[in-house]
């Protein structure tokens, strides 16, 4: 049996799983730095490295107790090369490292975008489905908003990416102006449903050059022209009042602290996201005749836009479980093991990449 233990410390969680032989999950541990970070609004990277230091090897421990296995057990090690934040990808790597070389395993570098794709693979494999290959990939997250198409042996190629701000990026700038807080991609899912998607009309990007490149910058800015326009100053500061008050609102909360007409911005600002992954990945698909469209990522966890997929793709669409859409380090393992059972290993000499492409 193969073994694999992954680390994952790209950005705000210090992750670690163990696979066996490719998409049997035993353990997979994830320390969320939400805490920490949600006060600021945002990711602060000097504090998320401090975090992963803390947070590393009793993650790493507590994923192997749960695996019910020892170092001894292990095949070899998987760490997050890149993308991601410099000092918090380091903690991951530099333990991978450290652990691969006292105990002579393997160690196997993992795009962080590969992982986010090998995690819906993993998953439609354990229900019996094999995603057709070539595929197109939507990667779509606080940090990214990336089109692949996904070939046969694992190659890939980037179609389109984000110009400016990332989808998720949006949706947590968005909340925050309304004062729902950090991570704002929930809330406004969450809302949206509550509200008329046609009651504010905004206006699709149109790129110029790559017409699969995205762009969610005008959008966020039409919501702020919008808010501005409006008397909202008191409806807002009443929602940073329940936020500081309770630390964690419901659904429920929100919606009595939230005006008919804002639950419209939401779902209108939601609907124009969605329309602007979906019609560049719908694009991507034909452009690449690809069998299959593979959506991963944080944003994958949004349930408007699982529902708008099976509507508007001419494939299957996968998607991965919720648990599997943020940050894990099972997604890192189930990438290694294509890699491993290629013998394609990393030397001590491997270093963070920040900008780090997948191709």
């Amino acid at each position: 049996m193969t073994l694999i233990l992954g680390i994952e410390s790209s950005c705000d969680e210090t992750a670690a799983a163990v696979l066996a032989d490719g998409p049997r999950v035993l353990s997979s541990v994830v320390a969320s730095q939400l805490d920490t970070h949600g006060k600021y609004g945002g990711v602060v990277p000097e504090l998320a490295s401090r975090e992963h230091l803390r947070a590393v090897v009793p993650v790493v421990r507590e994923a192997l107790d749960r695996a019910g296995v020892g170092f001894a057990d292990l095949s070899a090690v998987a760490v997050t090369e890149g993308p991601g934040l410099v000092g918090s990808l380091l903690v991951g790597m530099t333990y991978g490292k450290a652990l691969a070389f006292s105990r002579g395993l393997p160690l196997i570098a993992v795009n962080h975008l590969e992982g986010h794709i090998h995690a819906v693979v993993m998953e439609a494999r354990v229900e019996g489905h094999e995603v057709e290959l070539p595929a197109v990939a939507l990667v779509a997250s606080g940090g990214h908003t990336h089109l692949f198409e996904v070939r046969p042996g694992w190659n890939y190629r980037l179609m389109g990416r984000t110009r400016d701000d990332a989808a998720g990026e949006a949706y947590d700038k968005v909340a925050k102006l309304l004062g729902f807080g950090y991570p704002g991609g929930p809330v406004v899912d969450a809302l949206a449903g509550f509200g008329d998607a046609g009651a504010v009309r905004f206006t699709l990007a149109k790129m110029k050059g790559n017409a699969l490149d995205f762009s969610f910058s005008g959008l966020k800015t039409a919501v702020l022209r919008w808010v501005e326009s409006r008397d909202m100053d008191a409806e807002i500061q009443r929602r940073r009042e329940l936020l500081r008050e309770r630390g964690r609102v419901s659904t429920a909360e929100w919606r009595e602290v939230t005006p008919q007409a804002t639950l419209d911005l939401l779902a209108s600002f939601q609907a124009t996201v969605i329309e602007e992954l979906l019609r560049r990945a719908r694009l991507a698909v034909e452009e690449a005749g690809a069998g299959a469209l593979i959506v991963s990522g944080g944003v994958a966890s949004n349930r408007g836009l699982r529902t708008a997929a099976a509507k508007k793709l001419p494939c299957p669409v996968y998607f991965p479980t919720p648990a599997l859409s943020t940050d894990n380090a099972a997604m890192i393992a189930a990438a290694a093991f294509p890699k491993f059972e290629r013998r394609e290993f990393a030397g001590m000499d491997l270093r963070a990449k920040a900008g780090l492409v997948l191709a």
